[in-house]
C-alpha cells in the first residue's frame, strides 16, 4: 500500500494550522504537505514537523501573491527574472522546512514562447537547487483557465529537454482524469516519471472513494509498478475530516 500524506491547505480546516499536523498524525499520516507555508513561521511549521514525526512532502513555488496576481509564471515569458527572485525565497524556507519536493508552478501561458521560457526556468532551478526535488504539475484548464502546462505530452517533452537528475512528474489523478479520462492508462504511459502523487475524488474534489475514479485499482496499480514515493490527500473534505477518512483506514 502507498504511503499516504495530509495535504493541509486542505484538510483539517475547521482547525487553526498549527494544530493540524497533530491531526494528521492522530489520522494516521506520516507525512504531510502545505502548498504555501509561507505565511506561518517557519520554525514553527518545523517544530510541528519534528514533534509529530511528520514528513514534509512537498510544497509550492513561487510564494502565492497577496494581490490577487498570478499563482505560477515559471512558463510566461520576460518574468525570468522575478522567477529567479521568488524561487530564492522558496529556497530559503526550503533549508528550515526540507521538503521532499518543490513543485514549479507554470502559470497561465501559450505558445512556443512560453515552452522556452518554462525551459529556461526549470534548467536554471535544477542547477540552482541540484539536491532539492523538484517536479512540475499537468493542470486541467477546466479548474486553472490558461494554465500552460495541461497535458502530459507536454510534461514529457519538457522533462525529455531540460533533462536533470532533480526534475520529474507530479501525478495528480484528479487532474489526470479531468485532462485524460482514464487515470490507470495515464499513468501507464508516464508513471515512470513521477516522484510525486496526489489524490482526490472526482466528479467534485472530495474524498477518493466512489465515483469515477477507481482508486484501489490505482493504488494496486503503484504497488505494481513499485512506486516509493508519497500519495497525498489533496481535496475539499465533505464533512469533518477525520470522518471521511474510511478510504484510508
Amino acid at each position: 500500500m502507498p504511503r499516504f500524506a495530509a495535504n493541509l491547505s486542505w484538510l483539517f480546516p475547521d482547525l487553526p494550522f498549527m494544530d493540524r499536523f497533530a491531526a494528521a498524525k492522530a489520522a494516521g499520516f506520516d507525512g504531510v504537505e502545505v502548498l504555501y507555508p509561507y505565511d506561518h513561521p517557519t520554525q514553527e511549521i518545523r517544530d510541528q514537523l519534528v514533534w509529530n514525526d511528520l514528513t514534509f512532502v512537498l510544497m509550492n513555488c513561487p510564494p502565492p501573491n497577496a494581490t490577487g496576481g498570478p499563482q505560477g509564471f515559471a512558463a510566461v515569458p520576460g518574468l525570468q527574472e522575478r522567477f529567479r527572485r521568488d524561487f530564492d525565497r522558496t529556497l530559503r524556507f526550503a533549508r528550515v522546512l526540507k521538503p521532499r519536493h518543490i513543485h514549479i508552478m507554470a502559470g497561465a501561458a501559450e505558445g512556443p514562447d512560453a515552452e522556452a521560457a518554462f525551459v529556461e526556468n526549470l534548467r536554471w532551478a535544477a542547477a540552482r537547487a541540484p539536491r532539492q526535488s523538484l517536479t512540475i504539475e499537468p493542470i486541467n484548464r477546466h479548474d486553472m483557465p490558461g494554465w500552460f502546462l495541461a497535458d502530459y505530452a507536454t510534461a514529457a517533452r519538457l522533462l525529455d529537454a531540460v533533462a536533470a537528475p532533480n526534475l520529474a512528474l507530479q501525478f495528480d489523478a484528479h487532474h489526470a482524469h479531468r485532462i485524460t479520462g482514464d487515470v490507470i492508462a495515464t499513468w501507464e504511459e508516464h508513471g515512470h516519471r513521477a516522484t510525486h502523487v496526489q489524490i482526490a475524488g472526482f466528479p467534485g474534489r472530495h474524498e477518493p472513494r466512489g465515483g469515477e475514479i477507481d482508486y484501489p485499482a490505482f493504488f494496486a496499480r503503484l504497488d505494481a509498478d513499485g512506486y516509493a514515493g508519497w500519495v497525498s490527500a489533496e481535496y475539499a473534505p465533505e464533512g469533518e475530516t477525520a470522518a471521511g477518512l474510511g478510504w484510508l483506514r
